[in-house]
């Protein structure tokens, strides 16, 4: 360990990935990444960044924290992986403090590794429930790489590769800031988009609806929020079409988006028929989960549902799954998130009183977008610019962006670990402030 982190020869590195890392969807980042503690990332040169995407909008908790780390080094030595049809303690310990969270009606869970893999095994669990198989995403999804999880999936990464599995269709993002469905006063009139969607994919079905999948908060489409009565609304829907409701919350869940799971946001107690969970439910390790109701798990076992991966309710992800339960509860981190995110958007806001490329700031808790737009007009998008912006974040040290895919840039993802401090989020805020400042053809307003 200590001679490959001492010493490190940034150059000879570079070259030993060139000529051995196969790419894999964007490029890599022009720093060699040596350590990560608390909202901090380092290079080998030694420079420290803000990471405001908690690595992958994983690490909920913080790089390195004690406690977790203290549970792998226990599980690694005493209990780390087994035979897939084997039960442990820290399996059934997280399925009960995590069962615990939910409402009635997410009663049944168990354990993966991945988010694309939880929506791989929560599509194939509706399509064996509904005896169906067409599912319904949104336009501007992102649900993951494997077959169906892809094919439900619209943001990106879906051409050159031949077909995606039948029945799949599209509804339209929620996007307040740029949808052409509006109401008389020019507000957001999200219910007739809704419906009309639906009206297309009825003419287009052959009869098999299964299942919608959706984000809370559509990430990978720009950081947007669905409409307040927008789940309730498509709950509806599914209903009159004996369809199942399921919500991704690889990135919302835990309290990310100010609430323990961002379905509950809108306390009109809508349930999905399944939740599955990723990327903070592991705090950066590889863990997800599928939950469902007894109805739906009893049918399962019936039907004898298969979904048998090397690493279901594998024991030492689950352990720090429960330890990262526990201490988002016990630090009450889901207020602290909601409280924070509230600071947040409003020095996001404040940034766009000052710079005219800032079209729109949205997100909820501790998760924001900020969208950089040529013309605030017309709202051109301001990929060029956004991508020189977020080189000057970078340079100024912090991380605010989630790579260098050009079907994300325009649009900062924030999202830092939800146990920043004030200060710390502060100093960030004043790394955006500095970074606009000083970018060519940020438009200043002051």
């Amino acid at each position: 360990m200590t001679d490959l982190y001492d010493n490190v020869n940034e150059a000879q590195l570079q070259a030993d990935a060139s000529s051995t890392l196969l790419t894999y969807g964007s490029k890599f980042h022009p720093d060699i990444i040596t350590q990560a503690k608390g909202i901090y990332i380092y290079t080998a040169s030694g420079h420290r960044m803000l990471d405001w995407t908690s690595g992958q909008m994983s690490c909920l908790i913080g790089h390195g924290n004690c406690e977790i780390v203290e549970v792998v080094t226990k599980h690694a030595k005493s209990l780390d992986h087994l035979f897939s049809g084997m039960l442990s303690p820290p399996v059934i310990s997280l399925a009960k403090r995590l069962i615990a969270l939910t409402p009635p009606g997410l009663d049944k869970a168990f354990f993966l590794s991945t988010g694309g893999e939880s929506n791989e095994a929560a599509l194939r669990l509706a399509k064996l429930y509904t005896g169906k198989y067409e599912v319904v995403g949104l336009s501007a999804s992102w649900h993951g790489m494997g077959g169906a999880a892809n094919g439900a999936q619209y943001k990106t990464g879906r051409s050159g590769y031949g077909p995606v599995l039948p029945g799949n269709f599209a509804l339209p993002a929620p996007n307040a800031y740029r949808s052409i469905f509006r109401h008389p006063d020019g507000s957001y009139d999200w219910r007739t988009e809704l419906d009309y969607g639906f009206s297309l994919i009825d003419c287009q079905s052959a009869g098999s609806l299964a299942a919608v999948i959706v984000e809370p908060i559509l990430s990978s489409g720009g950081m947007h929020p669905l409409p307040p009565g927008y789940l309730k609304a498509l709950k509806e829907h599914c209903e009159r079409r004996g369809m199942l409701l399921i919500t991704d919350e690889a990135q919302t869940a835990i309290g990310r988006a100010g609430d323990m799971f961002a379905f509950m946001h809108e306390g009109d107690g809508i349930v999905p028929d399944i939740l599955t969970l990723s990327k903070t439910l592991g705090n950066g390790l590889p863990l997800s989960a599928v939950l469902t109701s007894d109805k739906i798990a009893q049918f399962a076992k019936e039907a004898n549902y298969m979904f048998y991966t090397t690493h279901v309710n594998d024991p030492l992800p689950a352990a720090v799954g429960d330890k990262v339960l526990e201490i988002v509860v016990r630090d009450r981190l889901v207020e602290r998130s909601r409280e924070l995110g509230e600071v947040l958007q409003q020095g996001l806001r404040r940034l766009q009183s000052r710079y005219g490329c800032i079209g729109d700031v949205r997100g909820r808790g501790l998760m924001a977008g900020v969208e950089i737009v040529t013309d605030k007009t017309t709202k051109a998008p301001g990929m060029e610019l956004g991508d020189r912006v977020g080189t000057r974040m970078t340079e100024l040290g912090l991380w605010a962006q989630l790579g260098t895919m050009k079907s994300f840039s325009g649009v900062f993802r924030i999202s830092p670990p939800i146990t920043i401090s004030l200060e710390e989020l502060q100093e960030g805020l004043d790394i955006m402030e500095k970074a606009f400042a000083t970018t060519e053809g940020t438009m200043p307003l002051y």
